[in-house]
Order: C-alpha cells, then sequence, then structure tokens
C-alpha cells in the first residue's frame, strides 16, 4: 500500500509540474480569479488518488486534465473578448489621480489608508504629496507614478550619452564555473582565474556568485568564512 501511495503522489506531482509549465510563467507569478479557482480545485482532486490508494491514478489525474482544459479555453477566449476579461479579471483602479485619493474607489477596492500607505512604502513613496498616480492593478499589485517633479532625472534629460552595459551573466554560482556564460561573454578561464587571483581568491570554490556583463562590469560576492 505504501508503494501505492509513493507512486501515485510522484506521479501526480510530475503532472502537476507539467501542466503548470505548459500554463506558463505568467500564472506563476501572478494569479487571476479564475486561475485561483483551478489552482484550489486542482490541489484537492489530485490529493484524492494519494491520500485513499483504494482509489485508481486516474481519479486524480482525469479532473486535472479537465481543469487543465477548461484552463486553457478560458485563457484562449480571455485574450479574444475584452468584456469577458474585464468581467472576470476586473478592471484596475485609480486610487490616487493627480496626488488626490479617490476614496470611492479606495471603498469598492475594500482598500484601506494603512495598506494604502503600506503598498505605497513598498514602491519606495514615502510622501503622498509625491505620488501623481497610483494603480491597483488586477492581480492586486499598487503600481506607483511620481509626480514629474519628484522623478529621477534620466541621462537623456541631462544630455549624457549612456552606455548600455548588457545583462550580467552568472559565471559563477555557489563554487561552480558556468562555463558556457564565460564563452558568452568572450572570457575564459585564464581571465577568470586572473580576476580571482586580483581578489585574493585561490578558487572559484571560495565564490559564493559572481555576474559579468558585457561592458566588463564585475560583481564578485566571497562565500562566508573564506
Amino acid at each position: 500500500m505504501l508503494s501505492t501511495i509513493l507512486f501515485n503522489c510522484a506521479a501526480i506531482y510530475a503532472l502537476l509540474i507539467v501542466f503548470m509549465r505548459v500554463m506558463g510563467k505568467r500564472q506563476l507569478g501572478e494569479l487571476e480569479p479564475s486561475e485561483l479557482v483551478v489552482t484550489i480545485l486542482i490541489s484537492d482532486v489530485a490529493a484524492s488518488p494519494i491520500t485513499d490508494p483504494g482509489k485508481p491514478l486516474y481519479y486524480g489525474a482525469a479532473p486535472v486534465f479537465l481543469l487543465f482544459f477548461l484552463e486553457l479555453i478560458l485563457s484562449l477566449c480571455l485574450t479574444k473578448s475584452v468584456r469577458l476579461r474585464a468581467f472576470l479579471s476586473g478592471k484596475p483602479s485609480l486610487l490616487i489621480v493627480h496626488g488626490r485619493i479617490d476614496q470611492t474607489q479606495m471603498r469598492r477596492n475594500r482598500f484601506t489608508p494603512d495598506e494604502l500607505a503600506e503598498a505605497l512604502r513598498t514602491q519606495g513613496a514615502l510622501d503622498l504629496n509625491e505620488v501623481e498616480y497610483a494603480i491597483l492593478e488586477t492581480d492586486g499589485q499598487l503600481n506607483v507614478i511620481l509626480s514629474p517633479a519628484s522623478r529621477p532625472v534620466t541621462a537623456g534629460q541631462m544630455g549624457v550619452a549612456a552606455t548600455d552595459a548588457g545583462y550580467p551573466l552568472i559565471v559563477i554560482n555557489d563554487g561552480r564555473v558556468l562555463t558556457d556564460n564565460l564563452r558568452i561573454l568572450g572570457k575564459d578561464l585564464t581571465w577568470l582565474e586572473k580576476h580571482l587571483r586580483s581578489q585574493k581568491l585561490s578558487s572559484p570554490k571560495d565564490v559564493y556568485l559572481m555576474t559579468v556583463d558585457m561592458a566588463g562590469g564585475v560583481f564578485l560576492s566571497p562565500k562566508e568564512g573564506r
């Protein structure tokens, strides 16, 4: 019986991993109402053959297949219909407009002043007078747009030419050298060893994390105690 439980658990686990991977990264990063319902249902029906070894595996797999199919159909419909998307997912709400708190929208979204202040702090907006807009997105995240006078000055506004250093790639991950990334950067192990010696490190095993960008900028974090 134990072997049946373990087999069912491993099979359902593998099935759910595949389904979540196919559903895409958006579903993994945020959950719309329909996706939350599917997640709750899947967690319930998938547990049936695991907790009750007397039930065949397809008792859990078949409902998961059905829910996955329904979610794909609904996702397709949401991409085609603006009205359906607005009905199921809702619309973004402007909680602050031109520096003024919209109390009607606050009450409609059951958002308290304390929650608003906390959400603004997480966005780095400590002074409400600096906020031009605060938009409550459909996934519950609050996006903040500062007033023009409070926005950071860009290089373009200052007339300064900005260089693009490119995306930094990890070359050492917890002591392991990622040779493919080194090759992409046009570097080799000789360059890496030379740089480590300049930082008084004898081996990549002494490094917790090291990244290099296309312009040659390096971030290096030695392992604690090394």
